[in-house]
């Protein structure tokens, strides 16, 4: 029998391995960049210093800079929204932001608008679906499928969008919590609210005042102006995406290729996806593609909506650049 390969097999001699000396090696982690511990009587602006400058920190303080420089400029900051976002309490931290001119557009999906109007009529919503699906009353709260098919039909008739026409219905109703509805923040403030639908999705969809055409005429109303506002962010808006796994991402890559389809330059742009999951589409539709090729800078922050939406606010009313 011949010799096989191993038999002729020496461990690689490593004698002469090259080396530098430490201190000469750039490093991509130093000192500077650690954590400081928090004291009892530190401030919000000490805490958010405190904060190691180390990847989603890092991120978040330069996607804050950008929001910064936006509002200077007076450039389109658009926040699209996932119902999520609504469910985890935090309309009151987006309406002080918009009051402050850091939000001044929203986009949401359907769901956004059921659960920020049911919060704003009775207080509460999120039903348990599991309880009520197997009867087949899952969805069948009277009052949110009247007023959404209702601001439809109207809004259609007006020429408005979705979101507009929701708004205007709702704050009509006089809600006891209007206070904590983006809807009636908006409308009020005249702050453009988009409403992008995937009919048959939500709730209202199959209560009896559903009408296909209204949805579909008011939808599209209002994906034409996202685009308008898409367009305005040349040359130093922003893009947030928020708790949207898939329409919103698809929404906003149409009217992106929209913009520029009619010759229309969009560079300088800032967007971002905030999720706990980071998914295809937003990643590819908000962060990579519309900012390729130079066109921006794209963020991706992982985390819980309730911590990292907290976190952006404070770094934007509070921190440094």
């Amino acid at each position: 029998m011949g010799s096989s390969t191993y038999d002729n097999l020496l461990p690689l001699v490593v004698k002469d391995v090259k080396t530098y000396p430490l201190a000469a090696r750039p490093s991509k982690v130093s000192l500077a960049d650690f954590a400081s511990p928090v004291q009892a009587d530190s401030s919000l602006k000490d805490f958010l210093q405190s904060l190691p400058n180390i990847l989603a920190v890092q991120s978040l303080r330069e996607l804050a800079a950008r929001m910064r420089r936006a509002r200077e400029l007076q450039k389109p900051i658009i926040w699209g929204i996932g119902g999520h976002v609504i469910k985890t309490g935090l309309a009151p931290l987006v309406i002080d932001l918009m009051q402050r001119g850091f939000v001044t557009a929203i986009a949401g999906n359907g769901s956004v608008l059921v659960h920020d109007a049911e919060l704003a009529l009775v207080g509460s919503t999120s039903e348990d679906v599991d309880a009520t699906l197997g009867e087949g009353a899952f969805g069948g709260a009277e009052e949110t499928g009247k007023l959404l098919n209702g601001a439809a039909q109207q809004g259609a008739q007006d020429g408005i969008g979705l979101g507009e026409a929701t708004g205007r219905a709702l704050l009509a109703l006089n809600p006891k919590h209007a206070g904590h509805s983006l809807l009636c923040a908006a409308y009020q403030s005249r702050v453009p609210f988009t409403a992008h639908l995937t009919i048959g999705g939500d709730i209202g969809h199959f209560h009896p005042q559903a009408n296909g055409a209204n949805l579909g005429a008011t939808t599209h109303t209002d994906f034409r102006l996202l685009a308008e506002l898409v367009r305005r962010m040349n040359g130093g808006g922003a893009y947030l995406n928020i708790g949207s796994a898939v329409t919103l991402p698809e929404v906003f890559l149409k009217a992106v290729t929209l913009v520029r389809n009619l010759g229309n330059e969009l560079t300088d742009i800032t967007t971002a996806n905030f999720d706990f999951i980071q998914s295809y589409r937003p990643l590819t539709n908000v962060v990579r593609r519309p900012t390729a090729g130079g066109a921006g800078r794209g963020f991706s922050i992982t985390g819980h909506h309730e911590l990292t939406i907290p976190l952006l606010a404070a770094q934007l009313i509070c921190g440094s650049d």
